[in-house]
């Protein structure tokens, strides 16, 4: 159904809509500047981009005076603007894939599992398959809808190329009690990671705001002002030469935390392509080809019984391959 709006309302207090429903505008005496179309309406629709309101406006759905107009057509006050917005697509889900992945524990309640490097935690763009997901989906009857169809189970994730343990919920009571010792922080997590370089001191923490990057929207980084709190504890574990190996205890869960908080104190971590030096370790018949990050233990309170558990996975072979490569002296030709 249609609501109207007999003018439209200021930038401030932006217009909702519902897929599949639309909205009547009128533009107001106040605007005459000529604006571009879908430049006033971008100021003026909640929740829509730019990008998004150009293919409405492409796709016939925009009217201006009851007619199609181009996105740089100017509108002008007291001209009327006719929206109808497409139908809201199914929502996906995880379809079951018979992939493996080595399960750790497992009970009626949740599985703690080893994911691999180079697997997604669940769909997204450009994962629409083959991830964690699908491969939960397939191997179990019942996991938790507490995140919808597209993540059943996904109580937290790992990045693509960061390989080691993750717990799924089974049923949706276990999934709530689970997110709330994450966002309590009473989850305890240990990563291990090879990194350029070394920290100025043999262990310590690094607090630094953490927000997504103001132009490369694919990074987080690190803000001075805004951005969410962000601490990690470290320990060096050895040194390799020009390099170290480190133990990270993350105390929050930010998006990249690892990664960002690293590469901002000058000791990224190997073959991170986005925030490091490298995408491979030898350039030449390289061992590593993803970030030298794995999530090596993972503990908790059982949502059920209450019992706190801890759980252990050791590096994957190319992590310990690189390990061994760095500890037989200096880094190879070539890199």
């Amino acid at each position: 159904m249609t609501a109207t709006v007999t003018q439209a309302p200021p930038r401030d207090q932006a217009a909702a809509f519902e897929p599949g429903g639309g909205l009547e505008l009128v533009v107001p005496g106040t605007d005459s500047a000529c604006e571009r179309l879908d430049r006033w309406l971008a100021g003026r629709l909640r929740d829509c981009s730019r990008s998004y309101i150009q293919k409405l406006i492409r796709s016939g759905n925009v009217l201006l005076d009851g007619a199609p107009a181009k996105a740089s057509r100017p509108v002008t006050a007291g001209q009327h603007l006719t929206i109808s917005f497409p139908p809201a697509d199914p929502e996906p889900s995880a379809v079951p894939e018979d992939i493996p992945v080595p399960v750790v524990y497992e009970d009626e309640h949740l599985l703690v599992v080893n994911k691999p490097a180079g697997m997604a935690t669940h769909p997204s763009c450009g994962h629409a398959r083959g991830t964690l997901a699908n491969a939960m989906a397939f191997h179990c009857e019942r996991l938790s809808k507490v995140n919808g169809p597209v993540r059943p189970g996904i109580v937290h994730r790992l990045d693509l190329d960061t390989s080691g343990l993750l717990v799924v919920a089974r049923n949706d009571p276990a999934h709530r009690e689970l997110a709330r010792q994450f966002a309590d922080r009473e989850v305890s997590k240990r990563y291990v990671a090879v990194v350029h370089g070394a920290m100025p001191e043999s262990s310590g923490e690094i607090e630094k705001q953490l927000g997504r990057h103001p132009v490369k929207r694919k990074k987080q980084a690190v803000l001075h002002a805004g951005g969410r709190a962000a601490l990690t504890r470290y320990q060096t574990l050895e040194r390799l030469g020009s390099f170290s190996q480190l133990e990270l205890m993350p105390r929050t869960g930010r998006t990249h935390q690892l990664r960002v908080h690293l590469a901002s104190s000058g000791c990224p971590i190997l073959c991170d392509a986005l925030y490091g030096r490298e995408s491979t370790y030898p350039r030449d018949e390289p061992v590593l080809e993803r970030q030298a990050l794995h999530a090596a233990a993972l503990a908790f309170s059982h949502p059920a019984t209450g019992e706190r558990v801890q759980f252990e996975a050791p590096p994957p072979d190319d992590y310990r391959a690189v390990l061994e490569l760095l500890r037989g002296g200096p880094p190879p030709e070539g890199t």
